[in-house]
C-alpha cells in the first residue's frame, strides 16, 4: 500500500522536485494501474487531472481548512462577490457595474474555495452554446496565489460543467494569463481582443 493512500478524496498541496505546486483533491492512483494506463510501474497522486509520481514529490501537505464549494446559496455567492471586489474591482479600479455584469445572474453558477470558512478564490460560469460553459472571473486572493488554487478553482468548474453535459469550456483569458491556461489544456480560439477592462483573448477545450 502506497503512504500516500491516506490522501485519497483530501483537499492537498503537493510540490514536486522541480518547486511546482498543485493543489487540489487527490486520487491516487497504484503502481498497477499507472503501469496499466501509462506504462510507469509507479504509484502517484492525481490533483486537478495532473499525475504526479510518487518519486517526484517533494513535499504533501493535507488542507483540511480548505473547501470547494458550489456556491447555490446567497452567503456562498457573497464570497464570490467578496473575492471579485477585494482581488479585481479594488485592484484594478474596476468599477462594480462593470465587474457584475448581465452575467451575474440566477442562473450563474459559481465556485468558492474558502479558508477556514473565508472565501479566498472564485470562479462563475454561465452557458453560451447548447454544449458550451463559459468560465470567467477566475480570482484568486494575491495572498494565496502561486500555490496552485487558481488551477484547483479551473479545475471545479470544468468537473461541474461535465456533469452537467457540457462538453466544452471556454475562457477569455487576459493576455498574460494565456500560459497558465495553455498548461491546463486550452487553446487560443481567436484574435486577441479589446475587453471593457482587459485585452483578452479567447481560449477553448474539449472535456
Amino acid at each position: 500500500m502506497s503512504e500516500y493512500e491516506q490522501y485519497d478524496g483530501k483537499i492537498v498541496r503537493i510540490t514536486d522536485r522541480s518547486g511546482r505546486v498543485f493543489t487540489g483533491k487527490a486520487d491516487t492512483m497504484s503502481a498497477e494501474y499507472c503501469f496499466h494506463e501509462f506504462g510507469r510501474e509507479e504509484a502517484g497522486i492525481r490533483v486537478c487531472r495532473i499525475l504526479i509520481y510518487e518519486s517526484d514529490i517533494r513535499e504533501i501537505r493535507d488542507l483540511p481548512e480548505i473547501e470547494i464549494l458550489r456556491a447555490t446559496e446567497t452567503w456562498q455567492q457573497a464570497g464570490a462577490y467578496y473575492v471579485r471586489i477585494q482581488a479585481m474591482a479594488k485592484k484594478h479600479h474596476i468599477s462594480l457595474r462593470q465587474e457584475f455584469d448581465g452575467h451575474d445572474g440566477p442562473e450563474t453558477k459559481y465556485i468558492v474555495v474558502t479558508d477556514n470558512d473565508f472565501p479566498i478564490a472564485t470562479a462563475r460560469m454561465y452557458p453560451t452554446e447548447k454544449d458550451t460553459m463559459m468560465i470567467g472571473r477566475v480570482v484568486v486572493l494575491p495572498e494565496y496565489r502561486h500555490q496552485g488554487i487558481g488551477t484547483m478553482v479551473v479545475d471545479a468548474c470544468e468537473e461541474w460543467a461535465e456533469e452537467m453535459n457540457y462538453s466544452k469550456t471556454v475562457v477569455e483569458s487576459r493576455e498574460n494569463k494565456v500560459e497558465f491556461y495553455l498548461k491546463m489544456g486550452y487553446e487560443a480560439a481567436g484574435e486577441t481582443v479589446e475587453g471593457d477592462t482587459f485585452r483578452c483573448v479567447r481560449m477553448e477545450k474539449e472535456l
